[in-house]
């Protein structure tokens, strides 16, 4: 068992991934020699295991050597029937109290999974659990009460969702307010960071300027890039969407994503970010109960992301009732629980005019073309009778 695979370091002592190397080829780890002890060892019978939170820092052949296996988070509903039947158990023996000696309900658990820990896992969880407990044990004994006492303890505590605030302070995490209208501009995409998913409210502004784009909210380079393809296709595709074609020529865009000091990137908010250009340009509001996630390109075509179920997940908690996510990612929608599935809708979409049908809160107008007939205008809709009349070949 190899745990924290992730974490090697080379220096000038050596490198750890250079030896696994051959370790773990079992074209030559039959005649594996420890040259530190002279032996040789044959290895080609021994199963090994890594573990890593972060694939993608595990030196790449190193990483071809293995077969990923990815593990996904849990869901709240798995957090809080683990903690009910083995944390809150194992925390409360440790303690030193019985049974009755701590009453921790549903909607208490479910509270501080949800605004005391943030994770993939539960360690976390398993602490904040502990600290109740060791501090109910001390209250018993200053009232002069004995924990794990045998028949019914005098001074036991049945936790409520009010006193959750004297046992382990205020709320370390406080859910996102849901918007209460539509509003142009803003819309939910969904990320998936290593703590599970994450609902991102994108937000855009429009203003006078010269047709740049400004990005802010810690954003890596790959997101960034994935902004710059959203209003790359938002300006291509000016005419068929309904909007003025000079319209990002003489104005300044602004998209934000907030919380601004959470470092952010992966492609994953592209459909996001050009149903935000869209938005603004058309002045059509997008609706609040709706989430997405997947790649854009130049062409409005919608690739496959990553870490889709906690994406979804993370929809779910928010109170999301539309989840649109790639058509290309449906093989894993078999991994999502029954009771996700009733409480999303989840729409596969193969392109953004799929996008903007669901998630713009009315159909976009037909498209503006000022100064020409009805007919020339239908003609220059056509993508044929538009490359023709960019030569210079129609009217």
């Amino acid at each position: 068992m190899l745990d924290e695979v992730d974490k090697l370091g080379s220096d000038y002592r050596g490198d750890p991934s250079a030896a696994l190397l051959e370790v773990l080829d079992p074209e030559q780890n039959h005649a594996f020699r420890d040259h530190y002890l002279g032996v040789p060892f044959d290895l080609s019978k021994v199963l090994f295991i890594a573990t890593a939170n972060l694939a993608d820092t595990i030196p790449a052949p190193l990483r071809d050597r293995m077969e990923t296996l990815r593990l996904a988070g849990y869901s709240e509903e798995e957090k809080l029937v683990i903690a009910e039947r083995y944390l809150l158990p194992k925390q409360t023996r440790e303690a030193g109290l019985s049974e009755r000696d701590l009453v921790i309900g549903r909607p208490v658990l479910r509270k501080v999974i949800s605004e005391h820990t943030r994770e993939a896992g539960l360690r976390e969880l398993e602490r904040q659990v502990a600290q109740i407990a060791r501090k109910v044990a001390r209250r018993i004994v200053e009232k002069g009460g004995t924990p794990g006492a045998k028949g019914k303890t005098r001074h036991g505590v049945a936790l409520t969702v009010d006193d959750l605030s004297k046992f382990l302070g205020a709320p370390k995490y406080i859910p996102d307010e849901r918007q209460r209208t539509d509003e142009v501009g803003i819309a939910n995409g969904l990320a998936w960071t290593e703590a599970g998913g994450e609902v991102l409210h994108v937000e855009g502004q429009i203003m006078a300027g010269k047709g740049t784009l400004m990005l802010t909210g810690q954003l890596g380079e790959v997101m960034k890039e994935s902004a710059q393809a959203a209003l790359s296709y938002a300006r291509v595709q000016a005419g068929r969407l309904g909007l003025e074609g000079d319209f990002f020529a003489d104005r300044q865009i602004h998209i934000h994503v907030p919380a601004g000091a959470v470092p952010k990137d992966g492609p994953s908010a592209g459909i996001t970010m050009a149903c935000v250009l869209v938005s603004l340009a058309s002045g059509i509001p997008i609706r609040r109960d709706v989430a997405m996630t997947g790649e854009v390109t130049l062409r409005g075509r919608v690739l496959p992301v990553g870490g889709l179920k906690e994406k979804l997940l993370a929809a779910a908690r928010a109170g999301i009732h539309i989840a649109i996510v790639p058509a290309s990612n449906l093989a894993e929608l078999s991994e999502i629980p029954d009771y996700l599935r009733q409480r999303l809708k989840i729409k596969p979409v193969h392109a953004m005019a799929e996008v903007l049908a669901i998630a713009l809160a009315r159909p976009l107008s037909p498209p503006k073309w000022h100064g020409v007939s009805p007919a020339v205008a239908a003609r220059r809709t056509n993508p044929k009778m538009l490359a023709q009349h960019r030569r210079g070949g129609a009217a």
